[in-house]
């Protein structure tokens, strides 16, 4: 069972405070339990995050655009949340379901409670739902689309709620990343953020391609001596290739990368021809396969979580590393001009590749992201290595 309830006619419920909320999956199940945050109804891609220390940190991933995120971890919100731990500037992730209620916050860096955060950002979360059993659901028949209903008043009917969640899409074929980029060019630096001209950029720069950039990345390329200017990725690359960066990184984002690529493969493409060093990371390792010929595909329930073990080919050593993609490079009539370097060891999906006779390279993975181990930080240093030789 999912939760006390399981619901199969909304006859058989009573709204009350302590059931006021409801789990909607596509295939009709429902399940009730206590809401959180915003009143009113959110629909997403329904995955799960096996964390257990970071919830504000995933919230706020762009990359979790659209989805609703099962923790399994049960205890979520008991460090409160705070200006710091933002990855972007708002939580993205359409809504969460969480196992136990949510306390008071005990944590010294807690600027404002879980739920009232929740209020403040408009979204909406479902309590007291047995989230393991719900994540081995998911593991077992695949992602699957979902809704949580949590009105004010009384429940609506049965036949709405499911004809609301029938119309929201796949996430297969959608193209995201043009919905979370930056409207705007800026510099970013640990201590100043600030929207620029960028034809009237001076000095050597590495240009970020925003799909949905996570700022602890944006800490992590802030190279001494170099400038780090984030683009829209509706900025044509042509113009950022005119600009003369010292190296391209492609960020990490949301949705279907086939959708995102074939949407601006014109451009794209031209980085078949640049000759500086380009860094991917999760959507941004997919458009880079992508670009080279490779294909990708959508997982069956995908990876997300802080645990998760990737071995490195060229050293073999193994990095625990943190995950989030619910698509993967595909290993059928893999291209011969890309090298796989890293490899899931979970299910021996590619997690890391190179182009070969370039300085290009990119991981499925998230190396700016520290849950205990460093253990992908040479990465950094791997893309500063090769700009500093290139510039």
């Amino acid at each position: 069972m999912l939760s006390k309830y399981i619901i199969y006619e909304m006859k058989n419920i009573v709204k009350t405070d302590q059931n006021n909320c409801l789990l909607l999956l596509e295939d009709g199940s429902m399940f009730s339990g206590k809401g959180y945050g915003k009143f009113g109804d959110t629909c997403g891609e329904l995955c799960f995050n096996t964390s257990i220390t970071g919830y504000q940190e995933i919230l706020s991933d762009p990359s979790y655009f659209k989805q609703i995120i099962n923790f399994t971890f049960p205890h979520i919100g008991i460090v409160g949340s705070n200006y710091i731990d933002y990855e972007s500037e708002k939580i993205f992730a359409s809504g969460c379901i969480i196992n136990s209620e949510i306390t008071l916050p005990s944590n010294f860096r807690s600027e404002m409670s879980f739920d009232k955060w929740l209020k403040k950002e408009g979204k909406i979360c479902i309590s007291k739902i047995d989230t393991r059993n719900l994540t081995k659901r998911i593991r077992d028949k695949g992602a699957c689309n979902a809704m949580i209903h949590f009105p004010k008043k009384e429940f609506k009917s049965t036949t709405y709620l499911k004809n609301k969640l029938k119309s929201f899409p796949s996430m297969k074929s959608l193209d995201l990343a043009t919905e979370v980029s930056t409207r705007n060019v800026y510099s970013f630096s640990i201590s100043n953020k600030k929207i620029i001209n960028p034809f009237k950029l001076k000095g050597k720069f590495i240009a970020v391609i925003d799909y949905g950039v996570k700022k602890n990345i944006l800490k992590m390329i802030d190279f001494k001596g170099f400038q780090t200017i984030i683009f829209p990725v509706t900025f044509p690359l042509k113009d950022i290739i005119r600009l003369n960066p010292n190296g391209i990184f492609l960020s990490n984002g949301p949705g279907d990368p086939t959708a995102t690529y074939l949407k601006y493969k014109k451009e794209l493409d031209l980085l078949k021809d640049f000759k500086k060093p380009i860094f991917g990371i999760c959507l941004g390792h997919q458009i880079l396969s992508l670009i080279f010929g490779a294909k990708t595909e959508k997982m069956h329930h995908g990876h997300r979580g802080a645990n998760h073990p990737i071995k490195n080919l060229k050293n073999t050593k193994v990095e625990i590393t943190v995950q989030n993609h619910g698509f993967v490079v595909s290993k059928k009539r893999f291209p011969s001009n890309l090298r796989v370097t890293h490899l899931s060891l979970f299910d021996n999906t590619i997690a890391g590749l190179e182009v070969r006779n370039k300085p290009f390279f990119s991981v499925q993975y998230h190396p700016e992201s520290s849950p205990g181990p460093k253990d992908s930080y040479y990465l950094f240093k791997k893309f500063k290595d090769l700009v500093n030789k290139y510039a």
